[in-house]
């Protein structure tokens, strides 16, 4: 599949459904890790929730089997609470997807904190990449490199991934380093397995 060697299974929750979600995304990531060479690892993308309600469901995921949490960001394509990149980043969530128009303030708590921020390859979300690629570098964020795959279609090989970064300005070494930061997060899971 396009020379991947691990994937996150997420989907989208929130108070609702993440206890009906989770568990199911936990466990076909079990089978599928018995019959894949792809290495799956199970999470969430809480998304479009109340700010109280973040740090709830950070924590109800991880205890609940998430081995990645990803938190849906104020992403420029659609209304998100105002205040939720700040509040995903305090929860503590892992990655912090199509943030949008993020402020330096958020930037800064997230390398502090050790949130990556997504840069993605989503039409709708990408059109604020090279404002959170440019805070990112100048704050000393790490970043990642998301298809935010709904189908096998949204994939993108290594190959159009180092294309993709370099129409955003970004240079080998830059790209590299997105490239580690996702084996980093992968090598982490896998220790803690």
């Amino acid at each position: 599949m396009k020379g991947y060697t691990a994937i996150a299974l997420t989907d989208h929750v929130d108070s609702s459904n993440i206890d009906f979600v989770l568990p199911r995304i936990v466990k076909v990531s079990k089978v599928l890790n018995k019959d894949w060479e792809i290495f799956v690892i199970p999470g969430v993308e809480v998304t479009h929730s109340p700010l109280k309600e973040i740090p709830i469901l950070v924590k109800y995921a991880r205890k609940n089997g998430a081995r990645i949490v990803v938190v849906h960001g104020e992403t420029v394509s659609e209304p998100v609470i105002p205040g939720t990149n700040r509040c995903a980043i305090e929860s503590g969530c892992d990655i912090l997807a199509h943030p949008g128009n993020i402020t330096d303030d958020d930037v800064i708590l997230a390398a502090k904190k050790g949130t990556y921020l997504e840069i993605t390859t989503r039409l709708g979300h990408s059109p604020a990449n090279g404002h959170v690629i440019s805070l990112a570098k100048r704050l000393g964020a790490k970043m990642v490199l998301d298809n935010d795959s709904h189908s096998p279609d949204d994939l993108i090989s290594d190959q159009g991934a180092k294309e993709f970064l370099t129409t955003l300005g970004l240079n080998p070494d830059e790209i590299g380093q997105i490239f580690h930061n996702s084996e980093d997060i992968v090598s982490r899971i896998k220790e803690a397995s």
